[in-house]
């Protein structure tokens, strides 16, 4: 029945819009606003024009937000909330439309707009960057996880050397300034560290951050950005990997990372290094636990790292490796190979005691023995005979020896 009651419902009202008279018009709403309500985010609210004449046809609104790209939402309602960077200011339209024709016509536009903030071209803040980690709480049970914020940037190429930075972060309702601070050479502030901040580690909200500057010298323009946590969460590693050995069988067990996260909500990808053969085995599951069979006895090392699935949040980058982890054992070299080794030492002293002997005979050959001494002793004696040649500066000497016999020993003196 219930069913049947919105069917004609439904039929009815498209009736009421299809019989409007051809002179219906549709007027643009009035009193059209755009207020900041908090870091990265404005209010834009309306109201119906009070000359529209709604004869029984039910209006809406037609949204456009004007950013780099049009952002376009069709609503019922009259009010609002929307998170946008505001450096660069922000403007909006919105029109009148009917809300139970598909077209609709629609009435003229009406625009808002913010003016961006006062500051000096390339005073801002640059290249702003955010990563947050989540680690475990033991002194809130009602918050187990606690999620730290890590932000950096470089100062603006214009901005004056005294100039000096301040960041805030909104999460949701939540705003904080920053009270760590580190320094650059000039000792501006270029990176902040939040230990705790009030993010949620399953949150789907955008993380909007702002970083604003002052000097002496130049008006400092503030720069904004908004983050989405899954493309900025650096995930913990999976904790606890053991590998073990039976046989052939490879277990690989661990635990799921330190996070908000449930068990169900995560991708592993493990890889296992052969020691022996070289090769990396890699498998995905979403299990913590792994088993294998390998065809060989190795020594073995693995690694796991996680992601979060799509099933509990956009997929986000992968996690660092986990510590490796080793198994198995070195291989035993077969006895053909332990066979080896006392045959190459037989032969390498073959060859050698070879090439000695062969050596051996060359070497006599080369260098004859030094033969011994006479045993007549006379016939080591002899006379120098000096002959003088040339004409008195250039002279030759002739050495030679006479054998004369042992009745000369008695008169050499050693």
């Amino acid at each position: 029945m219930a069913p049947t009651l919105l069917v004609l419902l439904g039929a009815v009202a498209i009736l009421r819009a299809d019989v409007l008279p051809d002179d219906f018009s549709l007027l643009p709403p009035v009193n059209f606003t755009i207020t900041v309500t908090s870091l990265a985010q404005v209010l834009l609210r309306w109201k119906p024009n009070p000359d529209q004449e709604c004869r029984g046809a039910q209006l809406g609104y037609h949204l456009r937000i004007h950013a780099p790209q049009d952002d376009d939402y069709e609503i019922k309602y009259t009010v609002r909330k929307y998170e946008a960077v505001l450096h660069r200011g922000f403007s909006a339209s919105v029109r009148t439309i009917l809300w139970e024709r598909r077209p609709s016509p629609a009435s003229h536009w009406v625009s808002a707009q913010l003016k961006a903030p006062p500051g000096s071209p390339g005073t801002s803040a640059v290249n702003l960057t955010c990563t947050t980690n989540t680690a475990a709480n033991s002194h809130a049970a009602s918050r187990p996880y606690r999620v730290s914020l890590h932000c950096a940037w470089h100062a603006g190429k214009e901005a004056p050397p005294d100039t000096q930075y301040f960041l805030y972060y909104r999460y949701g309702s939540w705003t904080e300034e920053c009270r760590q601070y580190s320094q650059d050479a000039l000792k501006r502030n270029v990176a902040c560290w939040f230990p705790t901040t009030s993010i949620d580690g399953k949150g789907q909200d955008a993380l909007a951050v702002r970083v604003n500057g002052s000097s002496p010298h130049a008006a400092i323009r503030p720069y904004d950005r908004l983050f989405a946590l899954h493309e900025i969460d650096r995930v913990n590693p999976p904790g606890n990997v053991t590998a073990e050995m039976e046989g052939t069988h490879l277990s690989v067990r661990w635990q799921k990372p330190v996070s908000a996260f449930p068990e169900h909500c995560w991708d592993y990808e493990v890889r296992i290094y052969s020691a022996r053969k070289g090769y990396v085995q890699v498998e995905n599951t979403t299990a913590t636990t792994f088993n294998t069979t390998v065809s060989d006895v190795s020594r073995y090392c693995v690694v796991v790292r996680a992601a979060v699935s799509f099933t509990c949040r956009e997929q986000g980058a992968w996690s660092a490796w986990s510590r490796p982890t080793g198994t198995g054992k070195d291989e035993q070299k077969p006895w053909t190979e332990w066979l080896l080794v006392p045959l190459s030492a037989a032969l390498c002293a073959a060859l050698v005691c070879s090439l000695g002997r062969r050596t051996g005979h060359v070497c006599t050959k080369l260098f004859p023995p030094v033969p011994g001494p006479k045993s007549d002793i006379g016939d080591l004696v002899g006379t120098v005979n000096y002959e003088k040649t040339g004409s008195g500066e250039t002279e030759s000497e002739v050495i030679s020896y006479v054998d004369e016999g042992p009745e000369t020993l008695e008169d050499l003196v050693f």
